[in-house]
């Protein structure tokens, strides 16, 4: 049997993704139980048009927050706080317990403190220049 190779690629195959996202399920499945992952996601629209959206999923009791964006013009009127309790409400519904989030932005992360959210761990110089946190909440 020839030595293994280490394939590096930009352009993966959807099949060989489908497999290690198969095989670190059945794996995780074993270990710890199914993760019961579902999507989330939240959006606010304005004249038909989205203005706000947040997009994550559930899972192992907890809900991840991937992705929260709100328009440039749309900045401070508490849509993104609406949005996270939006999206924490559907979680709580789901059996969550937790959420957490993490951003390399000073303006996000004051909201998602503002938010209820505390920081359990930063990543300094991540992308450079700024702090990455991640942030945690406990739901009722």
């Amino acid at each position: 049997m020839k030595s293994p190779i280490i394939d590096i690629t930009e352009t993966p195959l959807a099949a060989d993704l489908e497999q290690i996202a198969s095989a670190l399920t059945a794996f995780n499945d074993s270990a710890v139980g199914p993760s019961s992952r579902r999507p989330l996601a939240a959006m606010i629209r304005a004249e038909n048009q989205l203005v706000a959206g947040l997009s994550g999923y559930t899972g192992w009791g907890w809900l991840y927050i991937q992705w929260l964006w709100v328009a440039e013009a749309q900045r401070g009127q508490g849509l993104a706080r609406q949005l996270l309790a939006a999206a924490e409400a559907e979680a709580i519904a789901r059996g969550c317990h937790g959420a957490h989030i993490d951003t390399f932005s000073p303006q996000a992360l004051h909201v998602y403190q503002r938010a209820g959210y505390t920081v359990f761990g930063a990543l300094p110089e991540f992308p450079h220049g700024h702090t990455r946190s991640f942030l945690s909440k406990s739901l009722p």
